[in-house]
C-alpha cells in the first residue's frame, strides 16, 4: 500500500501525465472533489495507482472515454431551473433580436446537448427553425456524440413545455428522441474551456452547473474569456450554483437572476 506522500507523488505525476496527453490541466480543477471521483474510477477499473490507470487507458480508448466522463461530470437535463428559461425568452432573447434579428448563442459545455437543444427550443417561439443556429461544446468528445444521436430518459424531459415535449420529440418506450429540426439548429465541437481558443461575437453565453468544479483562478479565467468572446450588451447565463461576486471586474453587470450583461 502506498504512504500519503506516495498516492500525492502519484496523483500528482497523473496530473502531469494527462495534461501532456490531451492538454486538459486537472490542476485547474477543485482536486478533492476530481480526485476523488477519478479515485472512484480507477479503483473500479482494478489499478493500484494513477500512473497505472494512465498507463492503461493511454492504450485503451474506451476507457480514456470513460475517464472523460468521469472527470467531465455530464449531468443535463432539459429547461434546469425553468423559471430562469421563462426569463431568457420573455426578456433576454427579445432584447437580443433588438440589435441582432438571429442572436448568436454558445452553449459552452453543453454535456449530452440537453442545453443547446432547450436553447434551440426557445428560439422556436421567437424565429423561423431554419434561423436558428447555435454553436455547442464541450471537452469530452463521447458526450458530444451521444448529444447528437439525442436520446434521452424520461426523467431529462420531466421540464420541457408539453408543446415543446409533443412538437420535437419522439416517444420510444421509456425514452425519448429530438427531432431532427431541433438537431440541425445546433452546431457541436469539442472544445476545452481552460486551454482552447474562444470564438467572439456572441449575444448569449450559456454555461451552467459547470464551473463549479473549477478552482478560483481557473474561474476569473474563464469568466475573463466569457466576456471577450460577447458582444457588448450581450449575456453570460450561468447556473443556480454558481455566482459572479465581482461581476464588474470582468465589464460584466448583474441583470437577472443567474444573467449578467457585457457593458
Amino acid at each position: 500500500m502506498m504512504t500519503s506522500l506516495q498516492t500525492d507523488q502519484d496523483f500528482a505525476r497523473f496530473v502531469q501525465l494527462v495534461k501532456t496527453k490531451s492538454g486538459i490541466d486537472l490542476a485547474l480543477y477543485k482536486e478533492p472533489q476530481m480526485k476523488r471521483r477519478l479515485n472512484s474510477l480507477r479503483e473500479r477499473r482494478g489499478y493500484a495507482s494513477f500512473v497505472d490507470f494512465y498507463n492503461a487507458f493511454s492504450g485503451q480508448p474506451d476507457l480514456y472515454a470513460e475517464f472523460l466522463d468521469q472527470m467531465t461530470i455530464n449531468v443535463s437535463e432539459f429547461f434546469r431551473n425553468p423559471q430562469r428559461w421563462d426569463v431568457l425568452r420573455d426578456k433576454i432573447f427579445p432584447e437580443l433580436m433588438q440589435r441582432n434579428s438571429r442572436p448568436r448563442c454558445w452553449s459552452a459545455a453543453c454535456s449530452t446537448g440537453e442545453e443547446p437543444y432547450s436553447i434551440a427550443m426557445v428560439l422556436t417561439e421567437l424565429l423561423e427553425l431554419r434561423d436558428i443556429q447555435l454553436l455547442a461544446t464541450d471537452l469530452d468528445q463521447n458526450a458530444i456524440e451521444r448529444a447528437k444521436i439525442g436520446n434521452y430518459q424520461a426523467a431529462a424531459v420531466k421540464d420541457v413545455p408539453k408543446s415543446h415535449l409533443n412538437n420535437y420529440f419522439t416517444k420510444l418506450g421509456e425514452r425519448y428522441l429530438i427531432s431532427d429540426q431541433i438537431k440541425r439548429c445546433v452546431n457541436f465541437k469539442r472544445h476545452n474551456l481552460l486551454a482552447d481558443r474562444y470564438e467572439t461575437g456572441f449575444d448569449l453565453i450559456v454555461c451552467r452547473n459547470v464551473l463549479i468544479y473549477f478552482t478560483d483562478e481557473a474561474k476569473e479565467t474563464i469568466f475573463s474569456k466569457f466576456s471577450q468572446a460577447l458582444r457588448p450588451g450581450g449575456y453570460l447565463f450561468i447556473g443556480g450554483t454558481e455566482q459572479i461576486f465581482q461581476p464588474q471586474q470582468y465589464g460584466l453587470e448583474t441583470t437577472e437572476t443567474f444573467f449578467y450583461r457585457k457593458n
